[in-house]
Formats: structure tokens, C-alpha cells, sequence
């Protein structure tokens, strides 16, 4: 048995169907100039208000990545949680996330494959109760044996 799984963790062992969890936060202007510097996306659409307004979303937009991170969150931190390793995922962008949004991301249990430590996740991200992303994930969860 591994002793040293952090707190929070759920080992494919305890995983079921149709579990979920979630993170809520507020996208900021520090956020978005922060995702542009580390990921180099200096899009004027997330950083010039004046340029931005003269687009289709008539106002700047918050990154699509910089949403998609949410769902990273949650997988990473909570479900399954530390020691999770990604494997795939998909993304659809539906609407805009502008600064000062509310953004909930949230991750369900679809599919559990324990012999392989795979679990399948619908993703979705919200805003105001409108969905703005939507996927799946596959990752290979952590697990109280040994490999």
C-alpha cells in the first residue's frame, strides 16, 4: 500500500460512476495578463480593450485555455486528485469568458476502467449556469497498489 498519497486523493480503488467535483473562480485582469505571459498568447482579443470591442465578442475575452485550466484544477487537485497523470482531452468552446466572470468548472465520472487505472470525465465549465466549455478527459488515476 502507498502511504504517501496526499490528502484528497481518490485512488481508482474508491472511484465511482457519476462522482463529482468542481472549483469556482473569478477570472481576473491579473489572471489573463498572467496566462499571456506564461503561454506567450498576447492576443490583443484578451489585452486591448480598444481593439477587442471591435471584434465579434465586442469586449476582451479571457483566454479558452485559461478556462480549460479550471478543468486541469479540478483533476489535478481533487478529482482523482494528486498523482494524476492526463491522457487525453477534448474541449469545446461555446461562449466567451470575460474579465470579472464567474467561472465553475466541473468534472463527472463517466467511465472507470479499474485493471487499467483509466477514468473517463465529462468536463464543463459554466458561467452564470450557461455552459462556455464543454469535453471528456481520460487520465490514469493513482492507486493504493503497487504497479
Amino acid at each position: 500500500m502507498l502511504d504517501n498519497l496526499p490528502r484528497g486523493t481518490i485512488c481508482i480503488e474508491d472511484i465511482e460512476m457519476g462522482m463529482m467535483r468542481y472549483v469556482r473562480k473569478v477570472v481576473t485582469d491579473e489572471d489573463i495578463e498572467m496566462f499571456a505571459k506564461v503561454s506567450t498568447d498576447h492576443n490583443p482579443v484578451h489585452l486591448d480593450d480598444s481593439y477587442a470591442q471591435d471584434t465579434i465578442f465586442e469586449g476582451r475575452i479571457a483566454h479558452g485555455m485559461l478556462t480549460a485550466g479550471l478543468v486541469s484544477a479540478v483533476i489535478g487537485e481533487q478529482l482523482p486528485g494528486h498523482g494524476t497523470i492526463y491522457m487525453g482531452q477534448t474541449l469545446k468552446f461555446l461562449a466567451p469568458v470575460r474579465p470579472g466572470d464567474t467561472v465553475t468548472a466541473e468534472v463527472e465520472v463517466i467511465g472507470i476502467d479499474i485493471a487499467k487505472r483509466r477514468v473517463q470525465l465529462d468536463c464543463r465549465c459554466l458561467v452564470g449556469g450557461k455552459k462556455v466549455l464543454v469535453g471528456e478527459a481520460t487520465v490514469l488515476a493513482p492507486s493504493r497498489k503497487f504497479d
